[in-house]
């Protein structure tokens, strides 16, 4: 693959926020660039943002002065698109709408060479339908960056029906040597990170909607418990819930109101009432000066029990528990309750403690149970959730709770639901993942960058996958969907082979 010469001109039409941060990823790389934007005076006011810009770099010590004076001299405001034509890329940032955009190009193709490539950074129109109505719809591509441009590596470079590959490979060298990490996807709703992430949304607000836990408690499990850097609630009140719902909606519709991309009547009703998070001073949270952030649900102290039995082993993922039990001076002895297969703790007021496997707490009417939440790292994770069944006395949950306060875990109770928080939120961005592999979106190391890099994640999904099993992961999803019918939980074939498989090995 051969990137575009640095001496050839680069391009930039729509010069907001995302436009600007191109323009200054490829000026800075070495490019000669041009900002164009149908409004009159908004690329010289672009180029002068640039400039300020780069003026910080330098004080920062990321840019020499030297560096700084080549590239503003390199950066060429255009009152046309007549000034684009000795163009070797062309990147697009303006709104989202599928006739300004088709429009667009349509006149830049009547102005550039026919070896220039053509991008849009569209995040949820399809690069096949704006590329429709070109004469040579090869050479374009979609050049998804993420904002902040200059800041974030992670660039989706995705191949349009029409798209030849040797364009899309121009594209992704391109990207690369302007020190981007560029992962490959094939056009599809929401290309990788927005297709693939879409639960980690979804499954939250349903929660929210369930009355499962407080947006506050569920961003705390998700964080201390999932490893995520953010909670999905605060994360979208920094995208702007308005930003985040469209994305939600354009992929629903994209698939074909397919109920897994359902979008949260929760969330439609902030954009409707104008509480879009950060920007607005009010979202899911508060952001007025003065204002309290709510604090997530916590368990007062509670004494750890002298012993515990453990029947059968506690599930795959949960297996590390035993020894920390151990390690915190608890005695574990074996329980041999007869009729039940499923792996448990008991303590000993008699309550069972078992890893959610999909089935609510109230599985099992006669045994009173408390199910406790996946964590990706148990040793690392600093809360846990628990979710007792309607049996479970005060004095039983503060058993649980005081156990968990030993292995050194912050404690979140939390209404009885399938799945609970963080396995069902994970098992879904796998199912996701892996279906989307399975379909050609993407291979599964580019998704796995992917989810790393675009949205923060403690790890891809296919590095889950292997530490916990696909058919741990199966199984709970399977389980799941017969309790919650409806084809939301239902999962992938693609998910189901892997399980397969994996078990035929082990």
């Amino acid at each position: 693959m051969t990137a575009i010469e640095l001496g050839r001109t680069v391009a930039v039409v729509g010069t907001g926020t995302m436009g600007q941060g191109i323009a200054q990823v490829a000026l800075v790389a070495g490019h000669p660039v041009r900002l164009y934007d149908a409004a009159e005076g908004r690329a010289a006011e672009a180029a002068r943002a640039i400039g300020a810009r780069l003026d910080r770099l330098v004080e920062k010590g990321r840019l020499d002065a030297a560096g700084r004076d080549a590239a503003r001299a390199r950066l060429h405001p255009a009152t046309s698109t007549a000034e684009l034509a000795d163009s070797a890329l062309v990147i697009e940032a303006i709104l989202e709408q599928l006739d300004a955009k088709q429009k667009l190009f349509v006149e830049l193709e009547s102005v550039v060479p026919d070896d220039c490539l053509l991008a849009t950074n569209t995040s949820s129109l399809s690069v096949t339908a704006v590329a429709g109505a070109l004469r040579l719809p090869g050479r374009f591509v979609g050049l998804h960056f993420f904002n902040p441009a200059p800041l974030l590596p992670l660039v989706e470079v995705v191949q349009g029906h029409a798209t030849d590959p040797a364009a899309a490979d121009r594209a992704q060298a391109t990207v690369a040597a302007w020190g981007k990490t560029p992962v490959r996807s094939a056009d599809t709703p929401g290309f990788i990170v927005n297709r693939v992430a879409r639960p980690f949304y979804a499954e939250a607000f349903r929660l929210l909607e369930e009355r499962v836990a407080d947006p506050a408690t569920l961003d705390a499990v998700l964080r201390e418990s999932g490893g995520f850097a953010m909670g999905p609630f605060e994360l979208t009140d920094l995208i702007g819930q308005d930003v985040n719902e469209a994305v939600t909606r354009s992929v629903y519709d994209s698939f074909f109101q397919d109920p897994k991309f359902r979008p949260s009547l929760a969330q439609r009703r902030l954009v409707e009432a104008g509480l879009l998070g950060r920007k607005s001073g009010r979202g899911w949270y508060d952001y007025a000066d003065g204002a309290e952030r709510p604090v997530p649900r916590t368990e007062e102290p509670a004494p750890p029990p002298g012993s515990v039995a453990v029947h059968a082993k506690p599930a795959g993922p949960a297996a590390v528990l035993r020894e920390m039990i151990e390690e915190a001076g608890i005695k574990v002895t074996r329980d041999r309750t007869p009729g039940i297969s499923e792996g448990f703790i008991r303590l000993p007021g008699g309550a069972c403690l078992a890893l959610t496997d999909g089935y609510p707490a109230t599985t099992y009417p006669d045994e009173p149970f408390i199910r406790f939440d996946l964590a990706l790292d148990y040793r690392a994770a600093t809360r846990i959730a628990l979710a007792p069944s309607h049996r479970i006395t005060p004095e039983q949950m503060r058993e649980a709770v005081g156990l968990f306060q030993a292995l050194g875990k912050r404690v979140s109770v939390v209404a009885d639901a399938p799945g609970m928080i963080v396995a069902r939120t994970v098992a879904m961005i796998v199912d996701f993942a892996v279906d989307a592999a399975a379909r050609g979106v993407a291979s599964p190391e580019d998704i796995d960058t992917a989810m790393r890099l675009g949205v923060n994640y403690p790890g891809g999904p296919f590095e889950w996958t292997e530490r916990l099993g696909a058919h741990w992961l199966w199984d709970l999803l399977d389980t799941m969907h017969h309790q919650s019918p409806g084809g939301r939980y239902a999962p992938s074939w693609a998910l189901r082979r892997r399980a397969d498989i994996e078990r035929q090995v082990l």
